[in-house]
């Protein structure tokens, strides 16, 4: 195991992979160690220290280096690293064995937005009240600067210093499991962020330079220490912190992919067999394959596609891939759970798997999440981008779809504020970063000229990141929203979860433009019913017979029943049992 480790009798162990390295030092307060090699590039030493000690590495006798299996880096990443007890925590909910991945409703939230991990433990009862039974982190990983989005991370061990200490993330955790909530981490094992990555100064080999990634070079997951860095990283967020499972950021990028497979085994072997827990990937490649054996989900980004373009008409950049018919584009993802698998993009790549017989709960449906806001331009939500009645009735569908939904922190308010992307870079990076982020938009609508792209936020800027700060700016509103989001969240327990477990998509009609009606078979042969219209105007629609309504969208929405009125959302459950109901897909 790479890192400090704390061994019996105030020894550590502490242990580094450097392979171009000629010597390996220690280095505590005045005192240099020097480290013993081994014939793969491992240096090694155990010295008398104790938690709390700072250290850092000495390499070549010239750099030096932080620990880049550091578990805390007090005073920024380029800085001394600090050994930590793992066991300096005492636990109170150790009865928590997690929970089935098909009961979970996930709240993303960005911990510094919500005040580190004492705010986020803070506002933790009121989310539970809402409905969310997993609580979703954006990565926490340290990272250059006092706010980052966290997928600039340079030091995957150690939570970023400004949202608080390793004791007070497990305090938070430990909450969670208190009030029957789980706890995800988002974790980017395809790159490092631009500054404070020290790698390439001692383990040049840690990365490929013949495959290319956005980011840069490849990290190499053909070496076996390169491997067990990133799959130990996994074990002790799953074990030493207690996280309930991993959403592994950009799969596709990971090479060679067979990487993927290993983590999971190792990950389920070393949990024991009535603790659950749940690995998630996000993947544009669509690999239907990782969902069968290995992973319980994927984030659905095609679904969020094309809800996203029935509902704001929207065609640049990969909204253009499902520009065309967003309608037909959803009512695959509710039948099949892919849009594309396996015919090509509007680049022509192919791209996909069949997810034919996947449970629907091996998708993530969402309308938004950090990408989808903090991606665009001006950082817009939802709220602020379509009519409410639209609004609601997709959400309607995102709560009771028989896929896990997934709703950005705020959205359980109806919060308008934006959110952006943000960094805190200085110097010629800032100014990377800054000009970066307005080419990006540069071919978009509204964006072509220079002057209106200095209307796009400086990502370094403070006032950037403040403004992204979740705000309830109506409370009376706000608490009418709440209630109104909670009642649906109460209705996906008393209704469906109990009942997705062996559920099945049987087909989805599209009944006009941005109006369609999708069904599932849930586990007691109940037929569940969705119809959604997001369109102008009523279209036909005849409900099936035996039908008990569970939710309408807006309440006076059943005025004719032979219609589907427009900007509605209908579900409804019955006992047909699949006795010759099923729709063409």
């Amino acid at each position: 195991m790479y890192g400090a480790r704390l061994l019996d009798n105030d020894l550590v162990r502490f242990c580094l992979w450097a392979p171009d390295a000629k010597s390996v030092d220690v280095v505590i307060g005045n005192s240099v160690h020097p480290m013993l090699p081994d014939s793969d590039g491992n240096y090694s030493l155990v010295v008398t220290a104790e938690a709390g000690t700072r250290y850092n590495y000495l390499i070549d006798g010239k750099h030096r280096v932080p620990d880049p299996a550091s578990r805390a880096q007090p005073a920024g990443v380029h800085c001394s690293s600090l050994v930590v007890d793992p066991l300096d925590y005492a636990w109170q909910q150790n009865a928590w064995q997690g929970m089935p991945w098909h009961t979970a409703v996930i709240c993303e939230i960005h911990v510094g937005a919500m005040g580190g991990f004492d705010g986020v433990r803070r506002a933790l009862p009121g989310l539970a009240d809402c409905g969310y039974t997993l609580i979703e982190l954006m990565p926490i990983g340290s990272f250059e600067g006092e706010r980052n989005w966290g997928y600039d991370g340079v030091l995957p061990y150690a939570p970023d210093a400004s949202y608080g200490s390793p004791a007070s993330l497990k305090a938070m955790i430990d909450e969670a499991h208190r009030l029957g909530m789980a706890v995800m981490l988002d974790v980017v094992y395809n790159h490092f962020g631009p500054a404070g990555n020290y790698l390439p100064h001692y383990a040049s080999l840690f990365f490929r330079h013949d495959v290319q990634t956005p980011w840069g070079a490849t990290i190499d997951f053909r070496r076996p220490q390169v491997a067990r860095y990133f799959i130990d990283n996994a074990l002790m967020w799953l074990h030493e912190y207690r996280f309930d499972g991993l959403r592994l950021d950009a799969v596709h990028t990971i090479k060679p992919s067979s990487f993927l497979d290993e983590l999971s085994v190792v990950v389920h072997a070393s949990c024991p067999p009535e603790r659950q827990v749940f690995l998630v990937v996000e993947n544009e490649d669509n690999r239907a394959s990782l969902l069968r054996e290995h992973y319980n989900a994927q984030w659905n980004d095609d679904g969020h596609n094309a809800l996203h373009v029935m509902l704001t008409n929207e065609r640049e950049g990969y909204y253009a891939d499902f520009h065309p018919d967003p309608t037909a584009s959803m009512a695959r993802v509710l039948s099949e759970g892919f849009v594309f698998q396996g015919q090509p993009d509007r680049r022509g790549i192919r791209r996909g798997e069949s997810g034919h017989g996947l449970s629907p709960t091996s998708f993530v449906l969402f309308l938004q999440n950090h990408d989808q806001i903090g991606n665009r331009p001006l950082g817009e939500r939802m709220a602020s981008l379509v009519a409410e009645d639209d609004l609601r009735a997709a959400l309607v569908l995102i709560a009771l779809c028989p896929m896990v939904p997934l709703f950005f922190m705020g959205e359980e308010w109806g919060c308008q504020s934006p959110f952006f992307y943000f960094t805190d870079y200085q110097d010629e990076l800032a100014e990377q970063v800054r000009e970066g982020r307005r080419k990006e938009f540069a071919h978009f609508s509204g964006f072509t000229d220079r002057e209106r792209r200095q209307r796009i936020p400086d990502p370094n800027a403070l006032g950037t990141f403040e403004a992204s700060v979740p705000r309830v700016e109506n409370p009376a509103l706000a608490r009418i929203w709440k209630r109104w989001f909670g009642h649906l969240l109460y209705l996906r327990k008393a209704h469906l979860i109990s009942r997705l477990e062996h559920s099945r998509a049987i087909g989805c009609t599209v009944l006009a433009d941005r109006a369609l009606v999708a069904r599932w078979r849930l586990a007691d042969g109940c037929i569940w019913e969705i119809a959604l219209n997001v369109s102008s105007r009523d279209v036909p629609w005849s409900r099936a017979a035996d039908t008990e309504t569970i939710w309408i969208e807006p309440q006076d929405a059943l005025r004719q029943p032979e219609v589907l009125p427009a900007h509605s959302a209908i579900v409804s459950a019955s006992l047909m049992r699949d006795q010759g109901h099923e729709l063409d897909a």
